[in-house]
C-alpha cells in the first residue's frame, strides 16, 4: 500500500479589513484569495471499485470545501466581531458579511478553514497542509508536520 497526497485548489473573492492595524490593510479591501488543500492517504487497490488507483475522488473534496468554505466566504465581507466598522457600516440582511471572534489575517483565516476541514476528513484521510494565497506573492501555509 502506498500513500500519495493530492491536492485540490480554490478560488474565491472576499474582503475584510484588519482593526487596529497601522497601514492601509485597517481599511476595507477585497483579495482574490486561492486555498490549496492537501490530503494524504493510501491509494485503492480495488480492481472492482470505482475509485480504484485513487486516494480520494477530487470531487468529494471539492464539494467538501465547496460547502463549509467557499459557500460562506465567498463574495462576502469579513470583520472582526469587535470592529469598530460594523458600528458605522449600514449592512442589510441580504449582504453577506461574516464576523469572526478573530482579526481576519490570511493567517487567521487558515487556521480557521483548517479547523473547519480536519474533523469532516473521510476516515483514512489526514490533512497534511493548507495554503491561504491572498496576492500573488504573499500567503500563510500550514503543514501537519510543523504542529506539536
Amino acid at each position: 500500500m502506498s500513500t500519495v497526497r493530492i491536492t485540490k485548489i480554490f478560488s474565491f473573492d472576499m474582503a475584510h479589513a484588519l482593526e487596529g492595524y497601522n497601514g492601509l490593510c485597517k481599511n476595507i479591501h477585497g483579495h482574490t484569495y486561492h486555498l490549496r488543500i492537501t490530503i494524504s492517504g493510501t491509494v485503492r487497490n480495488e480492481k472492482d471499485h470505482p475509485n480504484d488507483g485513487m486516494v480520494m475522488d477530487f470531487g468529494i473534496l471539492k464539494k467538501l470545501v465547496k460547502k463549509e468554505i467557499l459557500e460562506k466566504f465567498d463574495h462576502s465581507l469579513v470583520l472582526n466581531k469587535s470592529s469598530r466598522l460594523l458600528h458605522t457600516l449600514s449592512i442589510q440582511t441580504n449582504e453577506r458579511l461574516i464576523t469572526t471572534p478573530f482579526q481576519p489575517s490570511c493567517e487567521n483565516l487558515l487556521l480557521h478553514f483548517v479547523s473547519l476541514l480536519k474533523p469532516l476528513l473521510p476516515q483514512g484521510m489526514v490533512l497534511v497542509a493548507a495554503r491561504l494565497d491572498e496576492t500573488p506573492t504573499s500567503y500563510a501555509e500550514w503543514l501537519l508536520s510543523d504542529q506539536p
